[in-house]
């Protein structure tokens, strides 16, 4: 291995001392954290009683289980399923749907770019915590017993869950935009809500769109699992099979599941392709 001369390896230890004359905190820090993560580790299989011997009897219970799902077979119960596999991603569509169209006037409020103040945008920002803070699941829950079983609940759940999340995304999108614009519609003339709408919103529209694409994507998965509490479409059919141990059955509404959600997601990306090539293009 080639040698610096030490007059070199004097000088550069001169010019650059913290990293050749670290101190022992310095020197100490990353070992001390990968210590103290593999204590954590330790320390939670040990408190969640993680045994090898359960997994390996889990794992052979599992083999079972994928054997009795061959091959998948809906039986008669095909148009039921393809009825409920619809009223998920109705269920998908709609609360995402809804949450983008409450949330947009929401997060300009919370946006520092459009409020200055932050005495008005902290209860803002705080409420949209709030509500970003609490699961699709136990919205779900919540809705429920506030609307009754069925799909409304889970519509409801998604658009509240999301609402919260989509005034972040989109607050931090607008307070992303490019002033110059907005500041092109000022010396114009143009007033504040002019700013708005030709400075700021041409711009975080397709970023926006994108979002909702994604979320519509990701909520198909989400309105799957809370179907399983009640709320309507093809998780309500996943949870009857599983409770009945009709395994070929819930194997075939898996696949069901997986190829919607894989339909869904090639859709939204060739949308969002389109929407960013009209971008660049304008």
């Amino acid at each position: 291995m080639t040698r610096l001369p030490s007059e070199a390896t004097r000088e550069m230890r001169e010019r650059y001392p913290d990293v050749f004359d670290r101190p022992a905190s310095s020197r100490l820090a990353t070992p001390l954290v990968i210590i103290v993560a593999l204590a954590v580790f330790i320390f939670g299989l040990v408190d969640l009683d993680f045994a090898p011997s359960r997994l390996i009897a889990g794992i052979s219970q599992l083999g079972w289980i994928t054997l009795m799902m061959l091959p998948p077979d809906p039986g008669s119960s095909l148009p039921a399923y393809l009825a409920a596999l619809g009223e998920t991603l109705s269920i998908a569509l709609l609360g995402t749907t809804l949450a983008a169209i409450a949330a947009l006037p929401v997060s300009l409020l919370a946006a520092s770019n459009i409020v200055p103040s932050a005495i008005f945008r902290f209860p803002v920002r705080r409420f949209l915590d709030s509500i970003r803070g609490v699961d699709t699941l136990i919205w779900a829950l919540v809705w429920i017993n506030v609307v009754g079983l069925g799909p409304f609940a889970g519509v409801l759940a998604i658009a509240v869950a999301d609402f919260g999340a989509f005034g972040k995304l989109f607050s931090e999108a607008i307070e992303a935009a490019d002033r110059k614009e907005v500041e092109g519609i000022r010396a114009s003339g143009g007033g504040k809500l002019h700013e708005i709408r030709f400075g700021l919103m041409p711009q975080v529209l397709p970023v926006i769109a994108g979002q909702v694409l994604y979320f519509i994507e990701s909520n198909t998965r989400s309105a799957t699992i809370i179907g399983i509490v009640g709320a309507g479409g093809i998780g309500l059919q996943l949870a009857e099979q599983i409770r009945v141990l009709e395994w070929q059955k819930v194997s075939f509404l898996i696949l069901m599941i997986l190829v919607a959600v894989a339909v869904i997601d090639w859709i939204s990306n060739r949308l969002r392709f389109a929407i960013i090539g009209r971008r660049a293009i304008a």
